[in-house]
């Protein structure tokens, strides 16, 4: 296998403005994609794909939790052969105080957005005979966490989405897995700090240290982390890693 083993490969990454989508879109262009970057912030996503090593790097607006949006993003995007489902929202309440439009909000964007997305762009990668899915899911899609009732049960969603399509495409050169990081030291993470400290009165080092203290490892996921893993499930060689969701804590979910 050569250096650049995505070479001649497009790739679709949501939620590529921050975090674990830019490390992602920055992993597969290095390793020869071109990326397609998405998010909701234009002036961001032009400095994320002028930043991007190679040539040919797009910047497309979309806003995952719009079907419109999503319908008018994906109607000239006829080449892609990788799709990775980033974009993700979180929101931390008491379950009786979580009311409809909280579940609705979360559903949107963390489980509805990768079916829509999927629903244009796997058809067209087994007439293009070959396709990559991967879901950035959260090990909240394995377990459940107090107080996040809502955010639980969507990344459950696209977990038991994913197995389901999995099944159905098995026969296809297209492959879908999940991704399930615990805590990565992203600005969501630091949000979480954030609520702690406001919450108990702690410094946000004792909050973040509260945070890291759920792996076993005692730290934070970083985000090349993560990419890395995402990046070697898009490979040619990872044909027969299907239908799987793999968890990325530290050993956190171990089972």
């Amino acid at each position: 296998m050569g250096t650049e083993p995505l070479a001649g490969r497009t790739a679709l990454v949501t939620g590529a403005s921050r975090g674990i989508g830019r490390a992602v879109a920055e992993r597969l262009a290095q390793d020869g994609a071109r990326i397609v970057a998405s998010a909701r912030s234009v002036a961001a996503l032009e400095e994320v794909v002028r930043s991007l090593p190679g040539a040919g790097h797009v910047a497309l607006p979309m806003d995952v939790g719009d079907a419109a949006s999503i319908e008018s993003a994906l109607a000239g995007l006829l080449d892609v052969d990788i799709l990775v489902s980033n974009a993700g929202i979180a929101e931390s309440k008491p379950f009786d105080r979580t009311d409809d439009a909280t579940f609705l909000r979360l559903f949107e964007v963390n489980a509805l957005a990768t079916a829509r997305l999927a629903r244009v762009l796997i058809p067209r990668m087994v007439a293009r005979g070959f396709g990559r899915v991967v879901v950035v899911a959260s090990n909240a899609g394995l377990s459940g966490y107090a107080y996040t009732s809502a955010y639980c049960a969507s990344k459950h969603a696209v977990v038991g989405w994913m197995r389901a399509v999995a099944h159905e495409i098995a026969r296809t050169p297209v492959t879908v897995n999940a991704v399930c990081p615990g805590w990565v030291d992203t600005d969501m993470a630091g949000e979480a700090v954030s609520r702690i400290a406001v919450k108990t009165g702690r410094s946000a080092e004792d909050a973040r240290s509260t945070l890291a203290a759920m792996s076993p490892q005692h730290r934070l996921v970083a985000p090349e982390e993560v990419a890395h893993l995402v990046a070697s499930l898009c490979h040619e060689h990872a044909r027969s890693i299907h239908g799987q969701a793999l968890a990325q804590d530290g050993g956190q979910l171990m089972r």
